[in-house]
């Protein structure tokens, strides 16, 4: 089978990965949820004029020019009723978030005043509106706010619930299933064999998906035979999970029982090579609603594929509007040599010169499984098949690596 390109892989990948269904949460549980629909503002805020500052409310026509002396007929605190009416002459302590009473159209604040002997001189003339929150000026019952397809933040929770909502409509969780295959992995603490590695790719993949949103399972390292691997399989199918992640195994070796196993189990396989580097040993294919992706297991190369295929994925499946990795433009750092048939994604680090231009230096060693390199690394450049050779200062494309 030809290597499939990468923009033709994630295609694949998405094709059809609609937002999961709609569930309501509570306000606090819902940063960084992603809203199945639009939400309108059930209030107007403010709902009536209120007062911006701590004075006196005023006609500002009495108190147009500086010393007038103006009668002092009452006060109103925020949350409480407003009943009074200003009127020429008159006016009416207010404090901040107070209603604006009828008559009035300015507030004169406190320091610009002098009270004695139940009335008010103003040491500074008042103008119409000033000091006045009008109501609405914030936003009005009705108001889409909020739109389906945001990720939520911190400040949309305080909209939202400015807005009268003590819960939210929001897509559900993807479910991702991780299992890792190879005898010779051994969990981190223990003291590998002859010819063992210690496992890190899914801490890193687990991380990766938890910040986009999803909740992941841990299915632990499957032995290298079919029955450990299938086994595997049939837990996240069993777990619910939404997405299994295959991490090793994706290679064509005799102990690389995955897509076998797949196959077995009855997945569809999309593909299972494509034309990039590092990660072209990767596998996609569907086992009824749960979505698979076969990781290579070199550490580099399962998080490259993670991040280029599984966070869209996770976005997609959340319900995000904005799925894809947003490019950027950088210069090169250093030479880079001539590029192959296959899509490079050169681990690099990232750095602001003081004229603001950003300079991506590509890691001195590209090989897949130096981990040192990849947690080095802030950004990856992109190298199209067959790009010619480059010159440090050469304008270059990126993706920016989670922080």
């Amino acid at each position: 089978m030809a290597l499939m390109p990468v923009a033709d892989a994630l295609a694949a990948i998405l094709a059809g990965a609609e937002p999961l269904p709609e569930e309501m949460v509570a306000l606090d549980a819902a940063h960084h949820r992603v809203l199945a629909r639009d939400v309108a503002a059930l209030r107007t805020q403010p709902p009536q004029a209120m007062s911006a500052m701590d004075g006196y409310a005023v006609r500002s026509a009495d108190a147009d020019h500086v010393a007038t002396r103006l009668r002092v007929i009452g006060e109103v605190a925020a949350g409480r009723p407003c009943d009074l009416k200003v009127g020429a002459g008159e006016a009416v302590r207010i404090f901040t978030g107070g209603v604006i009473p009828e008559g009035a159209d300015a507030v004169i604040i406190q320091e610009d005043t002098v009270a004695e002997d139940g009335g008010i001189t103003i040491t500074e003339a008042a103008r119409p509106g000033r000091h006045i929150r009008p109501a609405g000026i914030d936003f009005r019952e009705g108001d889409v706010l909020l739109a389906r397809g945001s990720r939520l933040t911190d400040r949309d929770l305080s909209l939202a619930a400015g807005m009268n909502h003590p819960e939210i409509p929001v897509c559900r969780r993807p479910i991702v299933a991780m299992l890792a295959t190879g005898d010779e992995l051994v969990m981190p603490g223990a003291t590998p064999g002859p010819g063992q590695i210690v496992y890190s790719n899914g801490y890193a993949l687990r991380a990766l998906a938890r910040q986009e949103g999803a909740e992941t399972i841990d299915l632990g390292i499957a032995a290298d035979t079919m029955a450990a691997t299938t086994d595997g399989i049939r837990r996240a199918r069993d777990s619910g999970a939404d997405i299994l992640v295959t991490m090793g195994g994706a290679s064509v070796g005799d102990h690389d029982l995955v897509k076998r196993s797949l196959e077995a189990e009855g997945v569809a396989m999309t593909f299972w090579r494509i034309a990039m580097r590092p990660g072209k040993p990767m596998m996609h294919g569907r086992l009824g609603a749960m979505r698979v992706i076969g990781l290579p297991g070199n550490p580099v190369s399962s998080y490259v594929c993670g991040f280029l295929f599984l966070a869209p994925l996770i976005r997609s499946l959340s319900g995000r509007s904005a799925v894809h990795h947003v490019s950027e433009t950088a210069l090169l750092g250093r030479d880079v040599a001539a590029n192959d048939l296959r899509e490079d994604y050169l681990r690099a680090r990232l750095e602001r010169r003081a004229d603001g231009v950003l300079i991506a230096t590509p890691v001195n060693h590209q090989d897949s499984s130096l981990l040192g390199n990849l947690a080095a690394a802030r950004a990856l450049i992109v190298r199209a098949p067959l790009a010619p050779a480059a010159l440090a200062g050469t304008s270059c494309a990126i993706l920016r690596l989670p922080d």
